[in-house]
């Protein structure tokens, strides 16, 4: 059955919105673009979106800004698309919540590659199956699949999309090494379009919201090859 997707497209230069939503429309898609760039928490909620395109460069706050106000309440793929080409722009757009980063200049067809990889991930094809969104127990610590979610005794903390799948894959293989050849095959659907850094920053995150549910050292990283979640750790 097809699904129409809806795009929310969040730039300000009207000329690029325009292209983004042509060229989305024209392969099945569902746009929506803002305009009111001080409301744009608001209109995400009424408007509900699949995905979001984001630029960094906005009036008002920046898109660092709004992506974390959108990750508030919503876990949804977003992505990054800005002028910015270093590489600190691109850690801090992974850090504030977004899956993924696509520099202007861009191709149109990277973009569409890098939309129906992320839809995938998150809903589609790629996305755990029904039977497997449930809760998962390991030490103690516990996530629910079905709402991003990772608990410890008293305590929780949502986690996004990537973030989920990248603990559920370091749990399933707890005390073994999980290399980040499988990571980026499992969290990014064209490794060839990732920089190796964005897996970097997305275990770092995960590092830090584990350590906000009090546990220390759980991820530990294994040069050369890989990363393994232990299955005893410190307590802080």
């Amino acid at each position: 059955m097809f699904v129409s997707y809806r795009i929310m497209i969040i730039e300000d230069d009207k000329k690029i919105a325009d292209i983004l939503a042509d060229y989305t429309e024209r392969y099945g898609y569902e746009t929506i673009r803002v305009e009111d760039f001080a409301a744009i928490k608001e209109q995400f909620i009424a408007e509900k979106p699949d995905l979001v395109l984001l630029d960094i460069n906005l009036p008002r706050y920046d898109g660092y800004y709004w992506c974390r106000q959108i990750r508030q309440v919503s876990n949804v793929p977003i992505l990054f698309i800005s002028a910015r080409t270093g590489e600190m722009d691109q850690v801090m757009a992974i850090e504030n919540g977004g899956d993924d980063y696509i520099a202007k200049p861009f191709h149109l067809e990277v973009v569409l590659a890098k939309i129906k990889g992320s839809l995938r991930r998150a809903y589609g094809e790629y996305s755990l199956p029904a039977e497997n969104r449930d809760l998962f127990e390991l030490s103690g610590l516990i996530l629910d699949r079905n709402r991003n979610l990772l608990s410890w005794q008293d305590e929780q903390i949502e986690l996004t999309h990537k973030e989920c799948r990248l603990y559920d894959m370091l749990a399933r293989r707890a005390g073994n090494i999980v290399s980040r050849e499988q990571l980026l095959e499992a969290l990014w659907d064209d490794v060839h379009f990732v920089d190796d850094n964005t897996l970097t920053v997305n275990v770092t995150r995960l590092r830090r919201k584990m350590e906000v549910l009090g546990i220390l050292d759980a991820v530990e990283t294994v040069r050369g090859s890989g990363y393994r979640l232990n299955m005893v750790w410190s307590e802080r």
